[in-house]
């Protein structure tokens, strides 16, 4: 733990430098997968601290987005808007991310679950583009705050029933209450995640976030949702087979939802923002069907989405620096200018519609067999959704790069290779993690 915290306290301590900061985010990246292959998994600690390789994995990937956010911010440092308060700003949200997926104890793990919202605000009302931030920093906070209090609640509980703060080994029944308070303990991670219904705050404070923020609400902050709810499985036991069936048809037909509203955006950075939604309930009824199989597609969803989703905002900012427009109908005939940035869009649309060699495809089939097998009504949902992807994804990419190029546009800014860096260090290791899959096996 101390090679991961001590460059970024160092960092904290000194002024903090553009590239000093990337190179010691990429360190402690590689010093953290160190971790992910010992024979001393899972490691306690001490009471407060304990990993395991879905912590140590979900680690990683913050460490390893982190860096290439900076990367990607590359404005900020060149028009001097003010990137010193801007690396602390990143650096104190890894500390609290890292310190989030390694504690073992009920109430510290709210706090920092609540303490990541804090940065984040921040760099979305700092650096944010348009006056419409400030609402979307509302709707961000009211919606997480309001909705972690009955998970306060559910810790109170929790602690007067069993007399135990620890996350990761409690296995106690709830008797009469199961369900009741399987929802008070996961509403947060619900709205987190976010579950349709609960999902306004997202694209709102996607579209209103800097690059920076995009990539960290996409990449991590959503994955606190997953990784939220993957804990308390092991806390109570399963909510009632119907409340199991109406929360799963609500998350999947929500899905298909978001999925029908994504074919029809104009905006890059929305459809981005309403695709995360429709992945994620996947997620979600994988962590519902409750069986190791969804468990472990829960999971390599999260990994692959988080890479991908993030890789997509990146890149959808890159042409926004090239048109200062958000709109597909303006960013057109990449494929005319810059043939080798059409070639990475190609790559990650596929992957947006789970298609091989990416991680995405071996967690969609796992997911969905879940969520089928639980009710044959599941198949209605799942395979618009499914289809659904495939189209957005198509026309995003045949929007983006086919057609006559915009006079207006100015190509010259995308030629750049820190940009293909970004881009490959999200998208390599979505194919790495698909080559060999026993990279995220879990239990």
């Amino acid at each position: 733990m101390l090679t991961i915290i001590f460059p970024l306290l160092l960092l904290l301590i000194m002024k903090p430098k553009w590239n000093y900061s990337m190179l010691f985010l990429s360190t402690t990246t590689f010093t953290s997968m160190i971790f992910m292959y010992t024979n001393f998994m899972p490691l306690n600690l001490n009471n407060m601290m304990s990993l395991d390789l879905m912590s140590t994995m979900l680690i990683m990937l913050t460490l390893w987005i982190m860096p290439l956010v900076i990367a990607a911010s590359q404005n900020i440092y060149s028009k001097n808007m003010n990137p010193s308060l801007f690396l602390i700003n990143i650096v104190a949200l890894t500390l609290i991310l890292v310190s989030s997926f390694s504690v073992s104890h009920l109430f510290s793990f709210y706090i920092l679950f609540e303490a990541s919202l804090v940065p984040t605000l921040f760099i979305i009302m700092k650096w944010g583009y348009q006056p419409e931030r400030l609402q979307a920093g509302m709707y961000l906070m009211l919606y997480t705050i309001t909705a972690s209090l009955p998970l306060l609640a559910g810790i109170a509980i929790q602690v007067f029933q069993h007399h135990s703060y620890h996350l990761f080994f409690i296995l106690y029944a709830f008797n009469s209450y199961t369900s009741l308070i399987w929802l008070i303990m996961n509403f947060a991670f619900m709205v987190k995640l976010p579950l349709f219904v609960f999902h306004l705050w997202l694209p709102k404070a996607h579209v209103e976030a800097p690059v920076a923020g995009s990539m960290i609400l996409a990449a991590v902050l959503l994955k606190l949702g997953g990784y939220g709810m993957l804990r308390v499985i092991f806390m109570i036991p399963p909510i009632s087979p119907s409340l199991k069936f109406y929360l799963m048809s609500l998350s999947l037909w929500g899905g298909m939802i978001t999925s029908l509203i994504c074919a029809r955006q104009q905006d890059m950075k929305s459809l981005i923002a309403y695709s995360s939604v429709g992945h994620m309930s996947l997620v979600m009824a994988g962590v519902l069907a409750n069986i190791q199989w969804g468990l472990w597609g829960a999971v390599a969803m999260m990994i692959s989405h988080g890479l991908l989703s993030s890789a997509l905002f990146a890149s959808a900012d890159m042409c926004y620096s090239m048109s200062n427009s958000r709109s597909l109908l303006m960013n057109k005939g990449l494929n005319i200018a810059i043939p080798t940035m059409s070639m990475m869009w190609f790559i990650m649309c596929a992957a947006n519609m789970a298609a091989p060699p990416s991680c995405n495809l071996m967690a969609e089939i796992m997911l969905i067999t879940c969520a089928a097998v639980s009710s044959k009504l599941m198949f209605i949902p799942l395979g618009i959704m499914s289809f659904t992807a495939a189209a957005y994804s198509l026309t995003l990419y045949v929007s983006m790069n086919h057609g006559p190029l915009n006079t207006l546009n100015n190509p010259a800014l995308f030629l750049s290779p820190r940009n293909f860096t970004v881009i490959t260090g999200h998208v390599a290791p979505i194919i790495i993690v698909m080559l060999s899959p026993s990279l995220i096996v879990l239990w």
